[in-house]
């Protein structure tokens, strides 16, 4: 996932990423690429706690370089997109922990990333908000967008497409689901 998100360097070989080979990109060029190619799920959400919904998902684009208006409306969008336009105002500890979720997932998708990349994004939520997670995972594939989900959970990973089974760093099995 490190590699995929471009947080690491291949030791060896070569990683492209839409026809840009970043195994060669230095620092500033991978910092670049990250916040314009790839969007991180984390389970632990990665919320500013002082912050609104808003203006987590808007930090993606302050980074960017994006002006005031253009981020609010983007990041409104974001937050639409994940079923919380009515919590805009609201910080992380006025929400449950499947909004501070979707809020994370909207701030990954504010600038229409080539990849989201979700590390054990339910491992923090109870049962029937973990369905809720993946249910919006399976509509924001079905509008076209990448998403890689690394997981533990069996019931997690049987939702997905296609399922790569790694053991000791080696794929053991790779598995065409849908």
């Amino acid at each position: 996932m490190n590699l995929i998100g471009c947080l690491d360097t291949p030791s060896k070989g070569e990683y492209w990423l839409n026809g840009k080979n970043v195994s060669e990109m230095d620092d500033d060029e991978l910092a670049r690429i990250r916040n314009q190619e790839v969007g991180f799920v984390f389970q632990t959400f990665n919320l500013l706690a002082r912050a609104t919904a808003l203006h987590n998902v808007e930090l993606p684009l302050i980074y960017g370089g994006i002006g005031s208006t253009q981020r609010h409306e983007m990041a409104k969008q974001a937050l639409a997109s994940v079923d919380l336009a009515d919590r805009v105002t609201h910080r992380p500890n006025e929400l449950s922990g499947g909004q501070r979720q979707r809020v994370a997932i909207a701030r990954a998708l504010v600038n229409h990333p080539s990849i989201l990349l979700a590390d054990e994004p339910t491992g923090a939520l109870d049962t029937h908000t973990s369905r809720e997670i993946m249910d919006l995972f399976e509509r924001l594939h079905s509008e076209g967008n990448t998403i890689i989900v690394v997981t533990h959970e069996h019931d997690i990973a049987a939702r997905a497409h296609r399922i790569l089974s790694i053991r000791d760093g080696l794929i053991e099995k790779d598995e065409k689901i849908k």
